[in-house]
């Protein structure tokens, strides 16, 4: 998959991090590490001068109220609709999808992912665990798998590609990285720690993005 080198890695892209709540400094670093110019969004006119965004984990609904009240729902939407290139880790993983399975009463989403998440998935019976998870696309082995209160990716439609799933119990598999496109979702979080791969691999689809767009 070594394919980044078709793209100009001396071309500097802008990566916002959605400021709103939730683990935005270790996602800045990581996207820093990674090699992207990475700055925190909490205003429409910083989301349209990023090439791309990352919607970190923290609380769904409570993402979605700052979001409307930071007047960024619908800019968001409109962006990722139009190809804006975004990645979601947890939380941002429910965000991102087109529909949610436990979600509260009218529960609103950004969309994007042709997908159901289950919210809580893991529940109460592991609230948070850890565990190596073989990413596709992500080379160099496994990856250290943080799930805090992680959702799970229930179904997904024809568009979607997973890159990666977790055994649950009574053996089933279930997706925890999914991508579609420019889209890109992780039940768990790359950002803790110091492995950058997942968001190394996120900072080449947005240089692709960039490339292809400026060809």
């Amino acid at each position: 998959m070594g394919h980044s080198h078709s793209v100009e890695s001396g071309q500097p892209v802008t990566i916002g991090v959605l400021a709103v709540q939730g683990d935005v400094r270790e996602h800045l670093t990581a996207l820093t590490a990674a090699g992207a110019d990475a700055i925190p969004v909490r205003r429409p006119v910083e989301l349209a001068a990023v090439d791309g965004i990352v919607l970190p984990g923290g609380e769904s609904t409570t993402m979605i109220r700052l979001l409307r009240t930071f007047d960024l729902l619908e800019p968001l939407r409109a962006a990722i609709a139009a190809g804006l290139p975004a990645y979601g880790s947890c939380a941002g993983m429910i965000l991102l999808a087109d529909r949610l399975l436990d979600g509260q009463e009218g529960q609103a989403t950004v969309g994007g992912i042709d997908m159901t998440v289950r919210r809580n998935a893991f529940g109460r019976q592991v609230d948070s665990f850890e565990g190596e998870v073989e990413v596709q696309g992500v080379e160099g082995g496994p990856t250290r798998g943080i799930f805090i209160r992680a959702p799970w990716v229930e179904s997904a439609g024809p568009g979607v590609g997973v890159l990666a799933q977790v055994r649950v119990q009574a053996g089933e598999l279930r997706a925890v990285a999914v991508r579609q496109g420019d889209l890109l979702a992780t039940a768990f979080h790359p950002e803790v720690g110091s492995d950058y791969r997942v968001h190394g691999l996120f900072v080449d689809m947005v240089r692709e993005r960039r490339a292809a767009n400026h060809g």
